[in-house]
């Protein structure tokens, strides 16, 4: 699935099979060692050692433990191309014989499993894979590559930390921004839209202000434990009874800590939700139901005080500019079989690859490449077994080296080609 259905004049190709073994090795080595948001020192390095190699003007330490890699080739655009770089606090079930048993600490001091669970190892991958292929064909295209790895996408910090750290004074503004990401469709599949992308997410937590008491006299208690069992029950109709049908969004509770023993009613109780949504107007309006909700449960339940609601992350929306999204597409179906292009709707997905687009003031262009066998995807689809098949963020997650490692970085050289031409 790779060079048969490429161009064949195209010197950018002529050693992307040769450069393949070389990339898988590159892939499970940091699949075997990931790191979290944020403490992508040992990925940051082999990196930069790439880009090196490459003949890439390198610095490092950009937003912490970014890296920017620059190749110039004579007048023409300037293309950034973007990966993320960090993993997450999930303990791998893959079982793959290169699966990671790598423990850290946490920003908040705990020691967590970590694994690649949502792909940035196969991102980075694919990264290193065309700016070796531009550096070993100069003579078929002119202008600058600008090769971005951007570490704590996960946590909504590390395109704005690099943004913080001088990205737009100490590097060209780039004429187009271009990412993607690896999602659990057919392997060599790629998907994207004009317009909206990924949606906004609001990360939030909730601390619930009870009274506590020996597990025998509730009544001398106020409990946190049914005042956020309740509150958790209320915050599912916001989706059900307060967006309208023609709308979209998501409120996910997925965590909620209170106590400790069985027999001891605890003082309080937190609660981490997060949402998702396409439209401000509807983002608005489900943090006010959030609030409000979470307000009037505490007041009914006789709370000594107000709930504390505290923001925890945020990503804005990823919104595909139309102009460059159709150069993008129109690149991918001169090389791709048909089959291969695909629309999709907005996912309810998150990423803050949007801010560098935004805040920089140039257009932006992110699609999604499938990773799952496109036989083993074919079959549960064909058995209604969809919902099977794992998703990012999935301790089974674990996308299938080939196709998906070709297809990745073809569609980020091809999407590139469309502004590098000779």
């Amino acid at each position: 699935m790779s060079s048969e259905q490429t161009h064949p004049s195209d010197p950018v190709w002529a050693k992307l099979d040769e450069l393949l073994p070389e990339l898988e090795q590159l892939y499970t080595d940091i699949h075997a060692h990931p790191e979290l948001s944020m403490q992508e020192t040992r990925t940051a390095d082999a990196v930069a050692g790439q880009l090196r190699t490459a003949g890439y003007e390198v610095t490092t330490g950009v937003g912490k433990t970014g890296v920017v890699g620059i190749l110039r080739n004579g007048e023409g655009p300037t293309v950034m191309l973007r990966a993320d770089m960090d993993a997450l606090p999930i303990k791998e079930a893959t079982g793959a014989a290169y699966a990671s048993t790598v423990e850290a600490t946490d920003a908040e001091g705990q020691t967590v499993p970590v694994m690649h669970a949502c792909g940035h190892d196969m991102h980075v991958t694919w990264l290193i894979g065309a700016i070796r292929l531009f550096a070993q064909a100069k003579s078929a295209w002119r202008g600058t590559v600008m090769a971005v790895f951007q570490p704590g996408e996960e946590i909504a910090e590390g395109a704005q930390a690099m943004i913080d750290d001088g990205l737009f004074d100490r590097f060209p503004k780039p004429d187009v921004i271009l990412g993607q990401h690896v999602m659990p469709g057919p392997a060599g599949v790629i998907g994207g839209r004009t317009g909206v992308i990924t949606s906004a997410a609001d990360s939030l937590q909730i601390r619930l202000f009870g009274s506590g008491a020996h597990g025998s006299m509730p009544q001398a208690s106020i409990d946190p434990v049914v005042m956020a069992a309740a509150t958790v029950m209320r915050l599912q109709t916001i989706v059900s009874r307060e967006v309208a049908a023609a709308e979209s969004a998501v409120v996910t509770v997925g965590a909620l800590q209170a106590g400790s023993a069985a027999n001891v009613i605890p003082d309080e109780a937190v609660i981490k939700l997060n949402v998702r949504t396409f439209d401000e107007n509807t983002r608005q309006r489900v943090l006010g139901a959030i609030e409000r909700i979470v307000n009037a449960e505490a007041k009914a339940s006789g709370a000594p005080k107000k709930p504390e609601i505290t923001p925890l992350d945020r990503y804005d929306l990823v919104v595909n500019d139309a102009e460059a999204s159709q150069q993008v597409v129109t690149a991918f179906r001169r090389y791709f079989a048909g089959d291969r292009i695909q629309e999709t709707g907005p996912a309810p997905a998150s990423e803050d690859f949007g801010s560098f687009g935004a805040q920089w003031h140039a257009p932006s262009v992110f699609w999604f490449v499938g990773g799952i066998d496109p036989e083993a995807y074919a079959k549960a689809k064909k058995e209604g077994r969809s919902n099977e098949i794992p998703t990012n963020h999935s301790p089974h997650f674990l996308p299938v080296i080939h196709p998906t490692l070709e297809a990745g970085v073809e569609a980020m050289v091809i999407a590139a080609r469309a502004w590098l031409t000779a």
